[in-house]
């Protein structure tokens, strides 16, 4: 398995943490979910993405995989776009 796919094992395994229910987890879990959103997704989009991640995990109810979406932003979205420009 490569690491682009252990990335993504990891990113859902990440958006399940997230969604215990426990408002003190929260509180702890959030500024750790953003930290590690920024090593795994570096640059401007992985700072982003860390901040958005935060956010999502301190509120009181979660509702996004953050993880999983930049994940799909990262090796599906973000490469299309490379695709288009360069074709077209």
């Amino acid at each position: 398995m490569n690491n682009k796919y252990k990335k993504l094992l990891a990113s859902i395994a990440l958006d399940a943490v997230g969604l215990v229910p426990f408002l003190p987890f929260d509180l702890f879990w959030a500024p750790i979910s953003g930290y590690l959103m920024t090593k795994m997704y570096k640059g401007t989009e992985g700072k982003i993405a860390g901040i958005v991640s935060f956010v999502e995990e301190i509120l009181p109810f979660d509702f996004l995989p953050t993880f999983t979406i930049m994940w799909l932003y990262t090796y599906i979205i973000k490469k299309q776009k490379k695709e288009i420009l360069i074709e077209g």
